[in-house]
């Protein structure tokens, strides 16, 4: 069975990563999760991706968060699944019945993690709120004086309180300072202010650096004087090039280290080297979404049989520019020279026909778990919606590698 899997960042006050939700269907077509065979069959298939391999390519050793109902946890489904990374999260549309109450707090005992999902204080929920370690708060279902009665009602009974639907930066500091534990939402992936100044000389460069590494062919002559514009990476690059790697030694030039490394390593070292500067007092998650879209919209394009894989690159990679750089989207790719069709695509303005302009709202879309819309979106760019969860674990596992390699 196909399974198509999503995940969204939740993060702790100091912008940390703490885990994932997993959003999931049995195939793309499906947009309902519910209690039927096919729910429980999902559910079964998710537990083999993340006691495989795919486990890390997803959760990169945080926690899961993964939407149960009462079938599902009377199945026993959930013990499938390590106790250590897994948190259940009981749906808000399921029945707080007594037997579900004694079943969670059983499944508690096994010493696994539950949370309530969209909470929202409501009388009939009070027994399992008094089991959970976790409640989930919809920002934008709940008023701020219901939240600020939740916040001092729950939070001394040692519960934390994660608000979602987190979508900008000041909604992120209004609800730490109300008190919030954890956070769900694209606020990390907007910009926190709008600068009037120039882009830094130095994000200039990576960024062009970036987008020719990008090239289907390098141009050693323009690779050479933009990295000679920046000391720090023109030491990185000597130091690169002399290093035990590749046996060479005595490299004292940009154009000689360039000769003796070769396109592919190039390219794997200019990642290496400019992505972390992007990131400069950002949320490592940032950086690790720009690589996976990068990653994800070039296997989309390989799989609608494209012949602008390298371009999709870049759309994904830029796609949010803004808020690495914190600058209007538009404003920040102006001087990049990604050329018409990759700025088209990026700001959403291209031919909607276009491959490239399809490409960005489809990974949009999975990051949503918007599988309806997915599904369309796919059709209208000749992708077979069978192949993208494997495409989407592949990015997942190739930017995991990435930011590891560039830690090291």
């Amino acid at each position: 069975m196909e399974v198509v899997v999503a995940r969204q960042a939740i993060f702790d006050n100091h912008r940390n990563l703490y885990g994932y939700e997993l959003l999931f269907r049995s195939d793309a077509a499906s947009n309902q999760f519910d209690g039927t065979e096919a729910a429980a069959a999902t559910m079964q298939v998710l537990a083999n991706t993340l006691m495989s391999t795919g486990a890390e390519a997803l959760l990169g050793g945080k926690k899961a968060f993964v939407n149960f109902d009462h079938r599902l946890l009377a199945e026993n489904m959930h013990l499938t699944l390590p106790r250590q990374s897994l948190v259940i999260e009981i749906l808000e549309t399921v029945a707080p019945t007594a037997d579900l109450v004694a079943l969670c707090q059983s499944i508690r005992k096994q010493g696994y993690t539950l949370a309530l999902d969209d909470f929202a204080d409501a009388p009939a929920f009070a027994p399992l709120a008094l089991i959970a370690h976790v409640i989930k708060v919809d920002l934008r279902l709940s008023s701020r004086k219901e939240q600020g009665n939740m916040l001092r009602t729950y939070k001394p009974r040692g519960v934390q309180m994660l608000a979602e639907k987190v979508e900008t930066y000041e909604e992120f500091k209004w609800a730490r300072c109300a008190g919030y534990d954890l956070f769900q939402g694209y606020f990390f992936a907007r910009p926190e202010m709008v600068r009037t100044q120039d882009i830094p000389t130095m994000i200039t460069a990576c960024l062009r650096l970036l987008r020719e590494v990008q090239q289907p062919e390098l141009d050693f002559r323009q690779l050479e004087r933009l990295i000679r514009e920046d000391v720090s990476l023109t030491y990185k690059l000597l130091r690169y090039a002399n290093s035990a790697l590749f046996k060479r030694g005595d490299i004292r030039s940009i154009h000689t280290a360039l000769v003796a490394l070769g396109e592919d390593h190039i390219r794997r070292w200019v990642t290496l080297a400019t992505l972390p500067r992007l990131a400069t007092n950002k949320p490592g998650e940032l950086l690790k979404l720009s690589l996976v879209r990068a990653r994800f919209c070039e296997r989309l394009a390989e799989l609608a049989h494209g012949d602008s894989s390298h371009q999709a690159f870049l759309v994904g990679m830029f796609s949010l520019l803004d808020a690495l750089i914190d600058q209007p989207l538009a404003e920040a790719l102006r001087g990049m020279d990604l050329g018409s069709k990759v700025t088209e695509a990026v700001l959403g303005t291209g031919p909607e026909k276009d491959l490239l302009t399809g490409l960005l709202p489809l990974v949009c879309c999975y990051e949503r778990g918007d599988w309806e819309q997915l599904a369309a979106l796919a059709q209208r760019c000749g992708i077979p919606t069978a192949a993208i969860g494997e495409a989407y674990l592949d990015s997942t596992a190739w930017a995991e590698q990435v930011v590891r390699s560039a830690r090291g």
